[in-house]
């Protein structure tokens, strides 16, 4: 399977997950998908029939709230059954809505944000120490990167020279309720990084090529990083850079038809859709009532004291 079939099957799979389960976060799976496609098809070093393997790749979704990507590249490499993903979010599922380490292929439990960075640097000493050659990646959201530990985990890396350590930031400039920008910002993202010692690439993450070469290069001596400038909802337009999506699912209607349909527009050739095989040949399609395409983030919509307070002092 190729990198591109993986990355469109992330989505679907998504799409349906969240769905069936009412679950949320379907933005975040969506502008990590191509990241996860490169990684579990090109790059990382594993077997699904031995997924405690001693050799493999060590792999960390410290933003864990998109754990259905990560279900999703398992299921298709065959952690587990591809059956078994609509079980997402049910009562008593292995397969919660942050991610559990319980699943087959997943290395950690993710889901309290700043924490895998720091779990990533403990592995790579950790191999560096017992002289083993394999990587740790670690995928990261930018509104993540609020948190101190991250930032001491990064100086961390750099002090006891992980060169065997590769981050990856989701960069899609989103978080929680609004822009990382009006929230918290992190910018310039790429030099703060640098500023603490890491060897820095930025890339286009829906570009496989460049996340692909990104992924597999490295610097002696020095972590790195890449900084992956994505889109929150990515491949289905009405979701796209929409805040709403990163917490609501896709409700059956013109929400579910559209997004799948959205898909189909951009399906690579070979990839199969076990759901929907031809599409939704008459979705239902949005009304002049449908809130859609509009900016549903907090500082768009609602305006306490402390953004008035900052409007009259500028």
């Amino acid at each position: 399977m190729t990198s591109e079939q993986l990355a469109w099957k992330i989505c679907r799979h998504d799409v349906e997950m969240t769905h069936v389960s009412g679950g949320s976060h379907i933005g975040a799976v969506l502008s990590v998908a191509d990241i996860m496609g490169v990684l579990y098809a090109d790059v990382l070093h594993f077997r699904p029939e031995e997924p405690k393997w001693d050799g493999r790749d060590r792999f960390v979704l410290s933003k864990g709230h998109a754990g259905g990507a990560l279900y999703a590249a398992l299921a298709e490499q065959g952690f587990f059954p591809v059956e078994e993903l609509l079980t997402y979010y049910r009562n008593e599922s292995r397969l919660s809505g942050h991610v559990s380490h319980k699943v087959p292929g997943v290395d950690v439990s993710t889901g309290s944000l700043g924490h895998g960075l720091g779990m990533a640097v403990g592995m790579a000493i950790a191999a560096k120490q017992d002289k083993k050659t394999h990587r740790v990646f670690v995928v990261l959201g930018d509104g993540e990167c609020n948190e101190g530990s991250v930032w001491e985990a990064a100086q961390a890396a750099v002090n006891y020279q992980l060169d065997n350590l590769v981050a990856i930031v989701d960069h899609n400039h989103m978080q929680s309720l609004d822009f990382c920008e009006r929230t918290l910002s992190s910018a310039p993202m790429a030099r703060k990084w640098a500023g603490f010692g890491w060897n820095v690439m930025e890339v286009d993450g829906h570009d496989h090529a460049a996340l692909r070469a990104a992924m597999t290069s490295s610097r002696q001596g020095i972590p790195t990083v890449i900084v992956a400038h994505t889109i929150k909802g990515h491949r289905i337009p009405f979701m796209e850079q929409d805040i709403l999506w990163h917490y609501r699912f896709p409700h059956t209607g013109w929400e579910y038809d559209c997004a799948v349909n959205a898909l189909h527009g951009c399906k690579p050739a070979g990839a199969e859709d076990p759901y929907t095989p031809n599409g939704i040949e008459s979705p239902v399609l949005p009304d002049e009532n449908a809130d859609i395409f509009r900016d549903h983030t907090m500082g768009a919509t609602y305006e306490p004291a402390w953004f008035r307070l900052q409007e009259v002092t500028k």
